[in-house]
C-alpha cells in the first residue's frame, strides 16, 4: 500500500515538473494567405434618381472608370452592378486581357440610367454572387460600394424597410463569411447620409469607409481602395495649376520590378500630354509599351515594364485650371516571412527573416532591399501590446528579432516601403502552448489523508523513492523517444452544414507521419473558409489516445456535453467530438479510431 502511496507522491512531483515544455506554432490569421497581385474587383454603383442631387455631374461615372483603366492588362478582372431597389443592370466579371475589354466595360458605365427607390441590399448580395459565380483562388477579391444614404422602398411593391435591413445583414454576413472586404464610399451631399449602416457594411467585412460630400473626390478615393487592396501605394506628383505653356513634372521609377506605372491626371477639363524617357527621348504617346486613357475628368497613362530611372510628364491645360496626379506602381514582387522556429519558450529571442519572391523565385538583390525602409510589427494578442523592431537590410532581405514574453498568443507582420512603394506580409500568428505528459501510473482510490505511514519506514522510503523516481525518469523519456517516431492511430473528419443537414463523405486520415504536434489543417487542408480550425492542435500522448487544444472560438462537445480543450483534453479511442463554426453554422465531427 505504501509503495502506491510514495508512486503517487513521486509521480504528482515530476508532471508538475515536466509541464514547462513549450511548442510554437506559426499559422495564418485572417483567412488563406493570398500574395496575389490580381484583383477580382466588383463596383456596386446606385443608380437611383437622388444620385442626381449627390452627383450631378456623374463623377462616379468618371471616378469607376478610372479604377477600371487602373486595373492590369495580365488578367485583373472587373464587374460592375447598378441598383435601385433591383438590379437594374449588371456586367459580370471580365477578364481584363487588353484596352478593348477595358473599353467594354467602360461603355456599359456611361449607358447606366437613373431609376426610382434604393435597397442597398439587393446591390451587396448581387455583388457576392457574381463574384461566387467565378471566383478563382490566385484572385484578391474586393467589392466597392458606392452609396448616398438611406434606403427608400416604393410602396407599391410591398416590402418594408425592416426587411431590406434584414436582407442587407444577411448579404454582409455572407460577404464576411467569403472573405470578401466591401469598401463603401457614401456621398454626403445632402447631409442625410446614413454613416452607421454603412460604416457598418465597410467594418464587418474588413473594408474601409469613406465619406464625402464632394464627387469630385471620388476619382482620389477609388485610387486609394485600388491601391490598398494590392498593397500598393499612392504616390502624389504634384498638384498644379494649369499654364498656356507645358510643365514638367519629374517621377522614378524605382526598380526594374515595376510591371505597371498607372500615372493618373485629373482635371475638370481636356489636358494635353507628353512623356520622356530617362534617356530623354520623347515617347509616342500612345504606344505598345505606353497606354493613354482619356475620358471627360482624367487621363491616364500606363507605362509597361518601364525602364528604371527618372522619368519627366509634361502637362499643359487650361490655365487656372487645377490638374492633381498622382503614381500608383504594379510591382511584380511579394513580400514573404521565412517559416518561423517550431520550438520556443517564454524568453527566447525569435529571429525573423523576411525577403521578396517573384515568379516565384527568392530574389536577391541589395539594391532592392538597401533602398527600402522594413519593419517589423508584434502584437501581444494575450494584452493588446503592439511593438515595433526595425529589421537590418542584406542581400538576401530583412532581418532581425524580438523577444518572446510570457504571454502564449502573438502576432507578427513585416513591412518595406519606400516614398513610392509599399509591401507587406500576410500577419503571421504565434501560440505558445503548455504540452502537459499524461500520468504513467494511476493513483490508489484510497484518500491520501487516510494513510498511514510508519516513522521505521522513512530511511526506506527515501531510498524508493529514488530508485522509483529514476525508473519513472527513464520511462518517461523512453516514452517520448516513442512519441517523436510518429504516432499509429487514424482520425474521421466529417462536415456537416448545420442550414441544410446535408454532410460530407468520411475522410480518414492515418497519423504516423505526424511527430508532436499537428492542427486539423494539416491533416485534411481544410477550405479557407475553416481557418479558425488551425488553433485546434492534437498531441498524441499513447498509440490510442490524443491530447486536444482549443485556442479558437470553437465550442467543442463531446456526447452532448461541452468541453474546456484550452489546457487540453483526451481524445481517447473512438471518441466522437464536435466542432461548432458559430459564424458558418456549420459543425466538423472528429473520431479518433485505431
Amino acid at each position: 500500500m505504501f509503495k502506491k502511496i510514495i508512486s503517487s507522491l513521486l509521480l504528482s512531483a515530476l508532471i508538475l515538473s515536466l509541464m514547462r515544455s513549450i511548442t510554437v506554432l506559426a499559422e495564418g490569421v485572417e483567412g488563406p494567405v493570398n500574395t496575389s497581385s490580381l484583383m477580382e474587383g466588383v463596383l456596386v454603383v446606385d443608380v437611383s434618381k437622388s444620385m442626381l442631387t449627390s452627383d450631378p455631374n456623374k463623377i462616379s461615372n468618371e471616378a469607376m472608370k478610372m479604377f477600371i483603366d487602373m486595373a492590369s492588362l495580365k488578367g485583373d478582372k472587373i464587374g460592375v452592378i447598378a441598383y435601385s431597389d433591383e438590379v437594374r443592370s449588371k456586367k459580370e466579371l471580365v477578364k481584363i486581357r487588353s484596352e478593348q475589354d477595358k473599353k467594354t466595360l467602360k461603355a456599359f458605365i456611361d449607358s447606366l440610367e437613373k431609376y426610382p427607390a434604393t435597397d442597398i441590399s439587393v446591390g451587396v448580395k448581387e455583388a457576392v454572387k457574381v463574384i461566387n459565380k467565378s471566383h478563382e483562388k490566385d484572385y484578391l477579391p474586393l467589392i466597392v460600394l458606392l452609396a448616398d444614404g438611406n434606403n427608400d422602398l416604393l410602396a407599391e411593391k410591398g416590402k418594408t424597410i425592416k426587411q431590406a435591413e434584414n436582407d442587407l445583414a444577411q448579404a454582409v454576413a455572407e460577404a464576411k463569411a467569403q472573405r470578401y472586404p466591401i469598401n463603401v464610399i457614401g456621398l454626403n451631399a445632402n447631409g442625410k447620409l446614413n454613416k452607421v449602416v454603412l460604416q457598418n457594411i465597410a467594418s464587418s467585412t474588413n473594408g474601409k469607409f469613406f465619406e464625402t460630400s464632394d464627387a469630385n473626390d471620388l476619382p482620389g478615393i477609388l485610387s486609394e481602395i485600388f491601391a490598398n487592396h494590392l498593397k500598393l501605394k499612392v504616390v502624389p506628383l504634384k498638384s498644379i495649376v494649369a499654364k498656356e505653356e507645358f510643365q514638367d513634372i519629374k517621377m522614378t521609377i524605382p526598380n526594374e520590378n515595376v510591371f505597371e506605372a498607372n500615372i493618373s491626371i485629373v482635371s475638370s477639363k481636356p489636358v494635353e500630354l507628353k512623356i520622356v524617357d530617362p534617356a530623354g527621348k520623347e515617347q509616342t504617346l500612345p504606344s505598345d509599351n505606353i497606354l493613354l486613357s482619356k475620358s471627360k475628368n482624367y487621363s491616364m497613362i500606363k507605362l509597361m515594364k518601364p525602364v528604371q530611372g527618372n522619368w519627366t510628364l509634361r502637362v499643359k491645360g487650361f490655365p487656372k485650371d487645377k490638374i492633381d496626379i498622382n503614381l500608383v506602381f504594379n510591382n511584380d514582387i511579394q513580400l514573404k516571412l521565412a517559416p518561423l522556429a517550431k520550438k520556443i519558450a517564454g524568453g527566447d529571442s525569435l529571429r525573423i527573416t523576411a525577403f521578396f519572391e517573384g515568379n516565384g523565385k527568392q530574389l536577391t538583390n541589395d539594391e532592392i532591399y538597401g533602398t527600402l525602409e522594413a519593419t517589423l510589427f508584434v502584437k501581444d494578442l494575450d494584452t493588446g501590446r503592439s511593438d515595433e523592431v526595425q529589421l537590418n537590410a542584406t542581400d538576401k532581405g530583412f532581418t532581425g528579432q524580438f523577444k518572446v514574453g510570457d504571454s502564449t498568443n502573438y502576432e507578427v507582420m513585416v513591412k518595406a516601403e519606400s516614398n513610392s512603394f509599399f509591401k507587406e506580409t500576410e500577419p503571421q500568428r504565434i501560440t505558445i502552448q503548455k504540452v502537459i505528459s499524461e500520468s504513467i501510473a494511476a493513483e490508489d482510490e484510497t484518500p491520501l489523508k487516510d494513510r498511514q505511514l510508519f516513522p521505521w519506514l522513512t530511511i526506506v522510503t527515501l531510498v524508493a523513492g529514488a530508485i522509483l523516481l529514476t525508473a519513472t525518469v527513464f520511462t518517461f523519456f523512453a516514452k517520448k523517444r516513442k512519441e517523436n517516431r510518429g504516432f499509429s492511430g487514424k482520425i474521421v473528419v466529417e462536415i456537416e452544414d448545420g442550414d441544410t443537414g446535408e454532410s460530407t463523405d468520411p475522410q480518414i486520415k492515418k497519423l504516423k507521419a505526424f511527430k508532436g504536434e499537428f492542427c486539423l489543417n494539416e491533416l485534411f487542408m481544410l477550405e479557407s473558409e475553416f481557418k479558425e480550425t488551425d488553433q485546434i492542435t492534437f498531441v498524441p500522448i499513447t498509440e490510442n489516445t490524443l491530447l486536444i487544444f482549443n485556442k479558437s472560438n470553437c465550442p467543442i462537445e463531446i456526447g452532448n456535453e461541452s468541453i474546456d480543450a484550452e489546457t487540453g483534453h483526451r481524445l481517447r479511442r473512438n471518441d466522437k467530438l464536435r466542432i461548432r463554426l458559430k459564424d458558418l453554422n456549420k459543425y466538423i465531427y472528429i473520431e479518433n479510431v485505431s
